[in-house]
This record gives structure tokens, C-alpha cells and sequence, in this order.
């Protein structure tokens, strides 16, 4: 059943994380994309293109705006605005650095929730799409594509996502009607190269821009320092993350694990001596940034978690790696990183 709606930001439908996907007729199985999920909504022939959380993304993303000029008035669409990496897979890395690398990027769509200002989200998955595929799709061209059905077995498809190093596959009952800010379980998700959970806790200071961050994971509660890095950070990144950080400091360091009882084969290690003699705190007030996909060589605000790729022993995320470079210079810390009890072997929700 349909009715007259007028376009408008619409909660978009969550999926389900499992560890194993349904399969069988009933279902159909798309790629788990790695960017942010956006809604395109043209009313009164102005499109918006707005985040999950109703944010605006027209001036973030003004390219894959003007490509939506076509869509049909009073029309909303769901999709994923994905960057892709010199290899053509989605890259969350690239999406991040779009502002300063110029990257080309592209908006996939999967859904279609009001079609000229018909109320869809009633109607099966499968006629949605093919209202999709017949009302929307041949007005719109590059940058925006469509998010297709993977055909094949489900083990096929997964040992294919698995060797190209995606990030997983997602499965949508066939019959499944449009559930605004709901997680049914009609849509479910399951990450097939997994990461293991960090949050920043600090940084180290480099001139007047940040040289590396300093990041954990959490046990039983507390947070565990875990290791820090410099790597994946444009100079522009850099500076508007010192912005961030500089009104957030305070006094107390995060980290349950330090100091450390000593400085390690390479001496990178964080001792009572190396904090009192050469480090100065200033820990930061860092609300939460929930739902962030950051890869180990690039980190967002104080207090936003990112995964890592996890191997063979990912019982041991990283303890106390160390890099081969100085510790000569001072750490500020972030306090209340996160506000997590969870366990570090919990995967981000995406």
C-alpha cells in the first residue's frame, strides 16, 4: 500500500551485525561498502544530501550533489558515499583524506524510500529496487552507481570478499519493507576482514602540529595503552585536528598501563622517568564519535575509536609495539576517551 508523502530526512534502516549471514531464496546479498551512509532527498527541485544522523553533507560532498539534479522531485534515496582506493575497492582511508587528496568519489545507491512523492517504503525490497532501476537510475550518471545483488554462493561470495580484502557483505530479506531507525534483522551485516578496536588517548607533540597519536584498547573496563603512531596524516589533517585538540585539555592520563616498568629494547617504552623528566600532560575532554571506520594509519579526534586489522593472534592487539623514533618530546593525553566499557575484541558497528 502507498500514499502521498512529501521528500523529507527519513531515520535510514539499520542493519543487524551477525557472524554468520542468512542465505537461501528468501535473501539477497549485496557488498558491505566502507563510507558514510547518506540519504539523497530532492524536494521543491533542491536536492540535500544528509548523513544517518541528519548532517549536512551538500558542502562536504557538492560533486555527488550536482549529480543528483536529475533524481525525480520529491524523492528520497538511500546509498553509501564511498571513496575508492588505486585499486577500485571501497576505501574508508581514501574517504577521509577526499578534502586534502582530491580523490574522486562516488555515492552508491540501494534504495528508494518516497518516488515522486509516493510513500514506497511499504513495497518489498526487490519492487523497491526495480522502482530504483526503472524511476531513478536512468537520470543519474557518474558519480552515482548502483549498489548491485551479488549472485553466487554464499561461502563463494565470502571467500571472494575475504581475498580481495573487503570489508564484508551485507543480506536483506527479499520481502522486507522499509523500517525507519529500526534493526529488524531484515538487513544484517557481517564484517569478514575484521579490525580490532582502539581509541585514542593522546598525542605527541611535534612543533605546533601533533607528530603521533597515542592509542589503547579496553579490558575489564579500564583502558590499555597500546602502542602510538605518525603514519596516514595529511599536513592539512594534522592542523584541523590540532584545533580539535587544544580546548579539550586537562590534567590526568587514561591510561590504566602507564607508566611502564621499563623503556623496552629500544628504550620507546613510557617509564615514571621519561613522564616526569620529559612529558607534560594535558589530557582532553573528549566526547564520543561513535561509529567511526578508521584504518590503523589514520586517526580522527580525541576519543573517536578506529579498527585495526587483526591476524592470527588477535587475542594480543598490539602490545606495546614500539617505533624505532625518539620519545624526546611531550604527550598530552585524552581523558574520558570514548566513554566505553566494552571489550577490545568488539568490532566497530558500521
Amino acid at each position: 500500500m502507498t500514499e502521498k508523502a512529501k521528500a523529507a530526512f527519513i531515520d535510514p534502516m539499520l542493519l543487524l551485525r551477525t557472524e554468520r549471514l542468512p542465505e537461501g531464496p528468501d535473501w539477497i546479498v549485496e557488498l558491505k561498502l566502507d563510507g558514510y551512509r547518506a540519504l539523497a532527498i530532492k524536494s521543491a527541485g533542491k536536492v540535500r544530501l544528509r548523513s544517518r544522523n541528519d548532517n549536512d553533507f551538500n558542502t562536504r560532498y557538492p560533486g555527488i550533489v550536482k549529480a543528483l539534479a536529475s533524481m525525480p522531485d520529491e524523492t528520497v534515496i538511500d546509498g553509501e558515499v564511498v571513496a575508492l582506493d588505486q585499486d577500485g575497492r571501497p576505501s574508508f582511508n581514501t574517504l577521509q583524506n577526499y578534502g586534502s587528496a582530491g580523490v574522486p568519489l562516488n555515492f552508491y545507491i540501494f534504495d528508494v524510500l518516497i518516488l515522486a512523492g509516493t510513500n514506497v517504503m511499504a513495497e518489498p525490497l526487490l519492487k523497491r529496487r526495480e522502482l530504483l532501476e526503472e524511476h531513478v537510475l536512468p537520470n543519474l550518471s557518474e558519480p552515482i552507481r548502483y549498489s548491485p545483488v551479488l549472485e553466487g554462493i554464499l561461502k563463494d561470495l565470502v571467500q571472494s570478499v575475504k581475498a580481495q580484502g573487503l570489508e564484508g557483505l551485507v543480506a536483506k530479506r527479499a520481502n522486507s519493507r522499509y523500517e525507519p531507525g529500526q534493526r529488524s534483522g531484515a538487513w544484517q551485516k557481517m564484517r569478514v576482514n575484521r579490525g580490532q578496536e582502539f581509541v585514542i588517548g593522546g598525542y605527541t607533540v611535534g612543533g605546533a602540529i601533533f607528530d603521533a597519536l597515542v592509542f589503547g584498547y579496553y579490558e575489564h573496563g579500564k583502558l590499555m595503552y597500546a602502542a602510538r603512531t605518525r603514519n596516514g596524516f595529511t599536513p592539512k589533517l594534522r592542523a584541523e585536528l590540532m584545533k580539535k585538540f587544544k580546548p579539550l585539555e586537562t590534567n590526568e592520563c587514561p591510561f590504566a598501563n602507564l607508566p611502564e616498568k621499563k623503556a623496552g629494547r629500544w628504550g620507546f617504552g613510557l617509564t615514571a622517568t621519561k613522564m616526569e623528566s620529559t612529558l607534560c600532560y594535558a589530557l582532553l575532554r573528549c566526547d564520543p564519535c561513535p561509529r567511526s571506520q578508521i584504518p590503523p594509519n589514520l586517526f580522527s579526534p580525541p576519543g573517536q575509536r578506529f579498527t585495526a586489522p587483526v591476524g592470527p593472534r588477535a587475542a594480543s592487539p598490539f602490545p606495546h609495539a614500539r617505533y624505532r623514533r625518539s620519545v624526546r618530546d611531550r604527550v598530552r593525553f585524552s581523558s574520558d576517551p570514548g566513554h566505553s566499557n566494552r571489550n577490545p575484541r568488539h568490532f566497530r558497528e558500521s
